[in-house]
């Protein structure tokens, strides 16, 4: 006779959370739930509101340069490769702006001074748009001329640093070819977004292992070597999250862009020359005066934009996931 001798099996083991973090468990749920909703909404109204001329232009939106959409002839083509330019020259002179900002403040600012300056940098995270926008009118437009005719002038081998109609040998050449360009509007939008990077990048870099800060202190490193070996590494993912946010944002500036920029309808590469557009800075432009079918043709411009700034979000959730801070260090 066989004795029936039982399996141990794992047991599942359940705890009763209590009433609290059930509800906090729900609202955190219902939260992201609604965020979901709320974005598939606005995407919903914008497909919705731009499908008549999404209809009658067909493929040609998106490689069109022209904006015409009374007479049929419309398209993003122009003002989108506007905004990537706009963009990309704004998180050009960010990062390393918010970067540098970001290290002094957290690793070599002495401890009565780094108050004033996390104070102040997140002030300037709160300024107006419109604000930059005159600033960058009224002043910055006047004082970068020659640091445009300057980049024109030895850098023009550059396909971007190319100015058409200037002659670098003229002193007394007209300047008004480098004014209302793609690259003051750039300089403009990096000073917007540029608070917002470096308060990200501040905080991950403050969050660096102390034990590991000393560890490298302690081996003989110098203090630009434990920050190379210990906090950029931890830091990698704030980096790369804070980035891609004030790309984000650089995507959608529309103020500022359309006190800076002279719009123009056609792809223009050289960002030193006057003129250019963004998608953002269109709709503020033709809003006013458009058609209910040029209202249409404005919404299926909103929603590219909208399209473009959910993939590099999603890019940039993808990359920060995969390089989360802290993960690992040198």
């Amino acid at each position: 006779m066989t004795t029936h001798v039982p399996t141990d099996t794992p047991r599942r083991l359940h705890a009763d959370s209590g009433p609290a973090d059930r509800i906090f468990r729900g609202g955190l749920r219902g939260g992201g739930a609604l965020v979901l909703a709320i974005m598939s909404l606005v995407g919903g109204f914008l497909a919705y509101q731009a499908w008549q001329a999404l209809e009658e232009a067909g493929t040609g939106f998106v490689t069109t340069e022209t904006w015409e959409p009374d007479s049929g002839n419309f398209g993003i083509a122009a003002v989108l490769v506007g905004t990537v330019l706009i963009a990309a020259v704004a998180i050009l002179v960010a990062v390393p702006l918010a970067l540098g900002t970001a290290l002094y403040i957290s690793e070599m600012a002495p401890d009565r001074i780094r108050r004033a300056l996390i104070s102040l940098v997140d002030l300037m995270a709160a300024v107006p748009s419109v604000v930059y926008g005159l600033w960058g009118l009224f002043f910055l437009q006047g004082n970068v001329v020659g640091l445009a005719r300057w980049l024109s002038t030895y850098c023009g081998w550059f396909p971007p640093f190319e100015v058409t109609g200037a002659d670098p040998k003229d002193p007394l050449a007209t300047e008004t070819v480098y004014t209302a360009s793609t690259f003051i509007a750039g300089i403009v939008v990096a000073m917007m977004v540029a608070p917002i990077i470096c308060s990200i990048m501040r905080e991950v870099f403050s969050q660096a292992p102390v034990g590991e800060r000393e560890g490298a202190l302690a081996l003989g490193a110098t203090r630009w070597g434990m920050i190379r070996s210990v906090v950029l590494p931890f830091g990698r993912g704030g980096m790369i999250g804070g980035t891609m946010l004030g790309l984000g944002r650089a995507l959608g500036e529309t103020i500022g862009v359309y006190m800076i920029i002279s719009p123009v309808f056609e792809i223009q590469w050289h960002v030193l020359e006057a003129g250019g557009n963004s998608v953002s800075a269109l709709i503020a432009l033709r809003y006013g005066e458009a058609s209910e079918f040029g209202m249409s043709a404005l919404m299926a411009a909103g929603l590219a934009l909208f399209l473009v700034t959910l993939v590099v979000n999603f890019i940039a959730s993808s990359i920060v996931a995969r390089s989360r801070s802290g993960a690992a260090t040198d």
